[in-house]
This record gives structure tokens, C-alpha cells and sequence, in this order.
């Protein structure tokens, strides 16, 4: 299959390597020229604009926020540059960014409008897991076009989630995902303060919670995060905590469902990017509650 990628930072830069391993012929575009060199190493073809990585089966976008993705697609001041204007008649335009709904569902409609497809595939996992190939895939739009992606979601991938037959199903679900995340980062982090304050070993605290009733992989990974401290460089950038935690505000007051741990999340990651965390990993969140209980700030 011949496959568009574009955006090659901490996640496409892995997701797409897993995708040549798996036999694909790549055209990777990134605005940052070097990390497309450094795929076109490992087999990939280079493109020069958004619309050269266009000319594809399947094309997936890999990148930061909406803003990012709606100038991929609709091409900023030239549409006819946008993958929209630029796929051909047919081809499949996976997002596996965290967006809005929003964007979700307009894509889906300008992407009907133009005659091609539009697939919602956020994922779950870390840097890490994108390497190894084990994220979470959970997918939806069009039945045949889901069917049609496959094979990508099985080369970057252990398992896929079809949540429905509307692009903007994916997304909420992911929204909603993250949203949990950041919830446990910060109650993990204030139980941790608490106990640690009290003389507590952390990582003895740690493996109790994670051998009996916490035994689930986003204990496991954040708390190691952070009882080791380990917030640099980072895997998932606190501003894009900030970001999601934003779009499930949103989303919740679209839908007329009130979050009310998600305007605590909110002000939270406010608090830890006005004291200097902008640089972090998003598990710093975590670390803010032994810095107000009087330990060093994670920054």
C-alpha cells in the first residue's frame, strides 16, 4: 500500500517506521526537512509539500492540534495545497491526532464533499509503545473505509477499537481517554505527596498500589514517572495536556455535560506552565502537589 505520512515528531516519527517495516512504500512529509531525512534512511521517499505526500492509497496525519491539522487539510492560503483538494477520488485520509470534534466532523464532511475518505484513528500510548508497535488504535468513520485502513492499523498497533461509523465517535472517545489520564496524574500525584510528606517510600508505595487494586498500565507508567522524576524531554509535551483537557471542556459543554474535574485539570496544567513546566512532560501535573506540600519545583 502506499502510504502519506505527515508529521514525524515523537509519535509519527515511529508510526511511520513501523509502517515501512511492515512492507509499505512511505511518502513522509514534515516541516522540519531532517526528520524526513531521517526516514528516508530507512526506506521512505521524501516529500516536498503536503501535497506530494497527497498523491497516496491512504494518507495519515500525525500532528499536534487542530490548528495544525486543519491547515494540512484545507491548505491554509491555497486549498488547492490541502489534502482535501489534493487526494485522489477514493483515497483514505486517516487522522490519528487528538482533535476536536468539531474538526472531526468538518473533515468528514469536506472530505465527502471532494469524493474521498475520512477515517478518525487516534491512538493511545507513549513514544515507547509507537516504537514497538503496541499502541491502541480506536477508529471509526465509513465501515469499508475502516476496513480499507487496516492493514496500517495493524502495522502500528496490538489492537484496534472500532467505535462507530461517525469520524467524530474516534475523537471524543480519545478526548475523553486523555482526559482520564490527566485525571489520574494528578490524584496519583496528591496521594503521593501525601504519603511522601509522611516519610513514605515512594516506590514501595508505588508497587503496593500497582500489585493490588491499581494494577493497570497508566498507574504503572506515570507513577514511575513520577516517583522517578522523570519529566525530560518529554514524551507527550504539557501544553498538549492542557490542549486535550480544553477539548473535553468543549466537548462536555456541546453536549450540555458538565466536567467539573475537568476545570480543576484546566487550571492545574495553567498552574504548572505559569511557574515554568512548559517544557515537560505532561506527568509534571503530577509533580505539583509535593511542590505546594513544599518539595522542589518539577521545572
Amino acid at each position: 500500500m502506499r502510504i502519506g505520512f505527515i508529521g514525524l515528531g515523537n509519535m509519527g516519527a515511529a508510526m511511520a517506521a513501523n509502517l515501512l517495516a511492515a512492507g509499505h512504500d512511505v511518502v513522509a512529509y514534515n516541516r522540519s526537512p531532517q526528520k524526513v531525512a531521517a526516514l528516508a534512511e530507512q526506506g521512505a521517499t521524501a516529500a516536498e509539500s503536503v501535497r506530494d505526500a497527497a498523491q497516496a492509497d491512504v494518507v495519515v496525519t500525525m500532528l499536534a492540534d487542530d490548528n495544525a491539522v486543519e491547515t494540512v487539510a484545507f491548505g491554509g492560503a491555497d486549498p488547492a495545497e490541502g489534502l482535501v483538494a489534493a487526494m485522489p477520488a477514493d483515497a483514505i485520509h486517516i487522522s490519528s491526532s487528538t482533535i476536536s470534534v468539531d474538526l472531526a466532523k468538518r473533515l468528514a464532511a469536506a472530505h465527502a464533499e471532494a469524493r474521498n475518505q475520512f477515517v478518525s484513528a487516534p491512538v493511545f500510548g507513549r513514544p515507547d509503545a509507537a516504537a514497538a508497535a503496541k499502541l491502541f488504535v480506536v477508529a471509526s468513520g465509513a465501515p469499508a473505509a475502516v476496513e480499507a485502513a487496516t492493514p496500517v492499523f495493524d502495522a502500528i498497533g496490538q489492537r484496534t477499537f472500532v467505535v462507530g461509523d461517525e469520524p467524530s465517535a474516534a475523537s471524543l472517545v480519545k478526548i475523553s481517554g486523555n482526559f482520564l489520564i490527566a485525571s489520574v496524574i494528578e490524584s496519583l500525584g496528591e496521594a503521593m505527596a501525601l504519603v511522601g510528606k509522611a516519610g513514605v517510600d515512594k516506590q514501595q508505595y508505588l508497587e503496593l498500589l500497582t500489585s493490588t487494586l491499581f494494577d493497570a498500565p497508566v498507574y504503572r507508567t506515570y507513577g514511575g514517572l513520577l516517583v522517578d522524576e522523570q519529566f525530560t524531554p518529554p514524551g507527550f509535551a504539557a501544553p498538549l495536556g492542557l490542549k486535550d483537557v480544553k477539548l473535553a471542556l468543549s466537548a462536555g459543554e456541546e453536549l450540555r455535560v458538565p466536567l467539573p474535574v475537568g476545570s480543576l485539570l484546566r487550571d492545574r496544567f495553567l498552574t504548572l506552565l505559569a511557574t515554568g513546566g512548559g517544557e515537560l512532560d505532561w506527568s509534571a501535573l503530577g509533580a505539583l502537589p509535593a511542590w505546594e506540600a513544599g518539595a522542589p519545583h518539577p521545572a
